[in-house]
């Protein structure tokens, strides 16, 4: 039987620890606009990340639920499929280059890698002080992580699922309007028990929200 969790602005929901790894199974999760959420996601299970209204990044990190020591690596990741955007058949890697979760469906075709999570230090430096008292997606990251044990030393490079960042040819990278659209959708699955930290980016001053963050749907899928 499946169910469904709504998880409001600056809340997430703890379905398992690193110690004690539950899963979901079935479950469908609203993640409000600026929120955070995690789980553990068993080795053959699916989480189906769903854009329900359009242009909303979605900032993922990804660890190995028994040893978080071993969590998703951007260089090997990048450097194994000879690119810098995840698509259909991309694996998720780890710095001990051992697979953490593939994309299995995807139908919006590019996401990015490189362009990092919003904090209040960046937005200072990028669009004023004025934005120092924004809620950010390290704040996100920095309070899920800490209901699992993870701290700031735990943070690393995250993938922005939806997010356009296109490189220019002088290696400039640039933050514009997303490539998907109300409904589209992207399935991983897990390679291994994988603790699994989401922050529905709350970012207001470049186009990667469409300057209006909205709401995300995660469904955790039984395995095939």
């Amino acid at each position: 039987m499946s169910s469904t969790t709504v998880i409001p602005a600056r809340e997430g929901t703890r379905t398992g620890t690193t110690a004690e790894a539950t899963s979901g199974i079935g479950t469908t999760t609203v993640v409000a606009a600026r929120a955070a959420w995690s789980s553990v996601v068993r080795c053959g299970e699916t989480l189906t990340v769903t854009d329900l209204h359009g242009n909303q990044a979605v900032d993922f990190l990804v660890y190995d639920a028994h040893d978080t020591s071993v969590r998703y690596s951007a260089p090997d990741t990048i450097h194994a499929q000879g690119g810098i955007f995840l698509t259909t058949g991309s694996v998720l890697l780890s710095g001990e280059h051992t697979p953490l979760m593939t994309v299995v469906e995807d139908e919006v075709g590019r996401h990015d890698t490189v362009g990092g999570a919003c904090s209040k230090e960046s937005n200072t430096l990028r669009y004023g002080h004025h934005t120092w008292a924004q809620h950010a997606c390290v704040d996100n990251f920095l309070a899920e992580g800490a209901r699992h044990g993870l701290g700031k030393r735990d943070l690393v490079s995250n993938i922005n699922w939806y997010m356009n960042v296109p490189v220019e040819k002088d290696g400039t990278l640039g933050i514009v309007d997303g490539l998907s659209a109300p409904g589209r959708r992207l399935t991983l699955r897990a390679e291994c028990d994988v603790l699994v930290l989401v922050s529905n980016c709350p970012q207001i001053n470049n186009p990667c929200n469409g300057f209006d963050p909205t709401a995300v749907q995660l469904t955790i899928g039984a395995a095939g």
